[in-house]
């Protein structure tokens, strides 16, 4: 296949678009130069009018801002891994729900279909450990045989899952959405017999080495020396950002909803305040209580699912407490102020974050995070893409000390900066996996309760962590996804917007 020169469709990784904005025709000068945009007389410099990015499937907004970040409530574990401090995340998307069974097994089937002839061990590597369902002493059988592949539980959500294989996921899914978008607005048209090399990916797809089939509305290329079509790139505004977990920040952040204990928030008419009343100790309000303290029909239902006491999963016949013995369905319980089923209770939640006891304390509060490691596109040396490899992907490749030469504004000094400021650079003993500690580099963390929990750990505050590689018939995922352009939401252009007077043409 004819390698892409490496050009700005590439470098503007992570651009969305709402699906008017494909067939955008604006016109336009610009300010800086004189020149005009989409005009194939002047050079053809294709500028789309964007109109802003849509909810992608699944997710709900959910609007950044600063919080206290932390365990505020009593520490019983004393383990003190979550001191409290303030930061700010910014605005995203995020899952309505956990990831159901059905979600899943959708996964599996196309990794099926698209790989499962030649590579098999693709889908056997993706497939949930349904033997986590196993315990001594305990008969769960049915839920091994069942519970991912039975249309009964359908809407529960999926268990059994690694780290790894949730962030699998997340990057089919990244793919499947934007083919599907450009399907709708007839930019491609479907191709239900992609195998192996020839999947849609959307960085291949935006780098010109997965063509496809193009449809009627392919985009016209504006370059007098272009071929007349090409394909939609991420500077058109055309495809989504990727699918992915959730910071341990966002997480928590969202987890906690406190948009709903600002006392004015924002609205067309009014700025809104700048305040939050009542710390939460649950998602679902400012109660202490686990139960719904409303009047009516629902008064004194549990508003999560989880256990309430040693051997307690459900309550008594007649009276059953949360009505679900192991995971609920996605869509049970009380939602929190952000629209998010289950942010408590249910399952935990596996999120980004590489776990250390102390981290974050003293680093920036601007969207914290442990966990990077940066990696970059292969090039040649004639400075195209490598071609793809036989799975559809790009090849990713470290980078290296010659990228980080003569640069001062980075706090990193290689690729992987997952033990950034933890100490274990200086005093080597601090993380030797295995035998002073359990924790290591592939240690992540865990969020929320789960259906076999006490209350206390769906306080968003509490955190726990699992070995990467680890599975557990109570740990599950949602995804997320950046929100680019301004925090607010509605067609909000950003900054704090005046009247303008008109300039003096002078």
């Amino acid at each position: 296949m004819k390698r892409t020169l490496l050009g700005l469709s590439l470098l503007c990784v992570g651009t969305a678009t709402i699906f008017s904005a494909c067939s955008s025709k604006t016109k336009g000068v610009s300010d800086k130069t004189g020149w005009n945009y989409n005009d194939s007389r002047l050079g053809g410099f294709d500028v789309t009018n964007y109109p802003g990015q849509q909810t992608g499937p699944g997710l709900v907004p959910i609007e950044g801002g600063r919080f206290t970040m932390g365990q505020t409530e009593e520490d019983l574990t004393y383990e003190r891994n979550n001191i409290p401090r303030t930061v700010t995340v910014s605005s995203f998307y995020m899952d309505e729900t956990e990831v159901a069974n059905v979600h899943y097994r959708e996964y599996i089937y196309w990794l099926q279909r698209s790989y499962g002839a030649d590579y098999p061990e693709i889908v056997a590597k993706a497939l949930p450990d349904s033997t986590a369902w196993r315990e001594s002493l305990s008969y769960n059988e049915p839920y091994v045989n069942y519970y991912f592949r039975h249309a009964a539980y359908n809407n529960y959500p999926v268990v059994g899952v690694t780290w790894y294989q949730a962030n699998e996921y997340c990057k089919w899914r990244s793919d499947r959405v934007n083919e599907m978008l450009l399907i709708k607005n007839g930019m491609l048209k479907k191709n239900a017999n992609q195998v192996n090399e020839d999947v849609f990916n959307s960085e291949t797809y935006s780098a010109g080495q997965y063509l496809g089939t193009p449809g009627k509305g392919q985009r016209r290329d504006l370059d007098p020396n272009g071929s007349g079509r090409r394909n939609a790139s991420y500077s058109d505004g055309v495809l989504l950002p990727d699918y992915r977990l959730p910071t341990e920040a966002e997480w928590e952040y969202a987890a906690l909803g406190y948009i709903e204990n600002n006392p004015e928030p924002r609205t067309k008419r009014r700025r809104g305040e700048e305040a939050v009343t009542d710390r939460k100790v649950y998602p679902w309000g400012d109660v202490r209580s686990t139960r719904y303290q409303g009047r009516g029909a629902s008064r004194g239902e549990y508003m999560g699912n989880y256990s309430r006491g040693g051997g307690d999963k459900m309550g008594v016949a007649g009276g059953l407490n949360d009505n679900a013995d192991i995971p609920g369905p996605v869509y049970s319980y009380t939602p929190n102020g952000f629209g998010l089923y289950n942010m408590a209770g249910n399952v935990s939640e596996w999120v980004l974050d590489v776990y250390r006891p102390t981290s974050l304390q003293d680093v920036n509060g601007f969207r914290p995070f442990r966990g990077n490691e940066f990696r970059k596109n292969s090039v040649e040396a004639d400075f195209t893409l490598t071609e793809k490899d036989s799975l559809g992907n790009l090849t990713k490749l470290n980078v290296d000390s010659n990228d980080l030469a003569g640069r001062y504004d980075h706090d990193y000094e290689s690729y992987d900066a997952r033990s950034a400021g933890d100490g274990d650079s200086t005093s080597g003993y601090v993380y030797d996996y295995g035998k002073t500690t359990l924790i290591n580099n592939d240690s992540r963390v865990i969020k929320g309760g789960s259906w076999n929990d006490r209350a206390y750990w769906m306080s968003p505050g509490t955190r726990r962590f699992m070995q990467a590689g680890h599975t557990s018939k109570t740990v599950g995922f949602r995804c997320v996804m950046d929100r680019l352009g301004s925090p607010g939401f509605n067609n909000d252009p950003g900054g704090n917007q005046f009247s303008r007077r008109k300039r003096n043409k002078g």
